[in-house]
């Protein structure tokens, strides 16, 4: 007689236009299991385009959670997003021994993984002060003030980041402690089993979909999209590769074949961020994104022990 199957979270990660949301609505029609969007930008329901959120034909085939759930005005962050994953899996696994974790958000797959840090969240008026001096002042007024309080902090962040600096700001002015001293915690336990099956492609062909897809999001309507939402450009869902774009063409900075460039180029940027982080961890197993077949029966080995 076998024995049961162990609760087990398969975690999908991989570099934007990959092919994540393909191989993972496949593996769960397989498994017959959920997927759980790891992709911060597609929380949002305004963001749908621009963010290559699973189409309708994706999101029927499996369920999935954490797609098109919020506003653009909500606030949410990593430590809510793992707060609700570890809440949500007892009821999947309930259903089926298996979840499926998938998306390009380095920090939310890492929260779920690792853990974060008990931070606790922001005061709005602390969010609107900080977002209002972004506003006022740029980037670089938000690194002095995160040089003030914060010199800990303020070396090892990413000064190029300002959702990074806004985060440190916040938590400090809402805390009154530093947030360094916060990015303490150890690894937490988890009462499931975690197995890591990274997406890759060479990367002549990963920046060949990533044009390709680029070039459909704008024929799908990314500038009506984006035009929709510009009374809410200030907000930090919108600081977004592809929206970011589209809003310097709305102010005349740029033409609209210049934004399109700037997409593809800062896309392909990312992907490089996402792959530079993800290569760090030791624990995951990398496939090439066409070879589904050995990376299926690497899964299955991995479920079966």
């Amino acid at each position: 007689m076998s024995c049961p199957m162990k609760n087990t979270l398969i975690v999908l990660p991989g570099p934007t236009g990959v092919g994540k949301t393909e191989f993972a609505v496949a593996l769960a029609s397989r498994l017959h299991c959920d997927v759980i969007s790891c992709d911060s930008r597609q929380f949002y329901r305004e963001m749908r385009i621009g963010t290559a959120a699973p189409d309708e034909e994706q999101l029927s085939a499996v369920r999935h959670h954490f797609i098109g759930f919020l506003s653009v005005t909500d606030y949410y962050s990593v430590s809510l997003f793992e707060r609700d994953v570890m809440a949500l899996l007892p009821s999947l696994f309930a259903v089926s021994p298996v979840a499926i974790l998938t998306g390009g958000s380095m920090l939310y797959m890492d929260a779920i993984c690792r853990g974060m840090d008990d931070i606790p969240d922001t005061d709005p008026a602390v969010r609107q002060k900080y977002a209002e001096m972004y506003n006022a002042e740029g980037i670089a007024g938000l690194r002095m003030a995160l040089k003030m309080v914060d010199p800990a902090y303020y070396a090892k962040v990413d000064l190029h980041n300002p959702r990074r600096i806004l985060r440190a700001l916040e938590i400090t002015a809402s805390t009154g402690r530093p947030y360094s001293s916060f990015l303490t915690a150890p690894v937490r336990e988890r009462d499931f089993r975690i197995i890591r099956a990274g997406l890759t492609r060479e990367r002549s062909e990963l920046y060949s979909r990533i044009d390709r897809r680029v070039d459909r999001m704008i024929s799908e309507g990314l500038g009506e999209e984006a035009a929709s939402l510009v009374q809410y450009r200030g907000l930090n869902a919108l600081n977004t590769v592809g929206y970011r774009e589209m809003f310097r063409w709305f102010d005349g900075e740029i033409t609209r074949e210049q934004a399109v460039i700037l997409i593809k180029r800062n896309t392909r940027r990312y992907a490089r961020k996402q792959l530079t982080w993800w290569n760090r961890d030791s624990e995951i197993n990398w496939f090439d994104a066409s070879q589904t077949e050995m990376m299926n029966s690497w899964i299955d080995s991995q479920l079966e022990k």
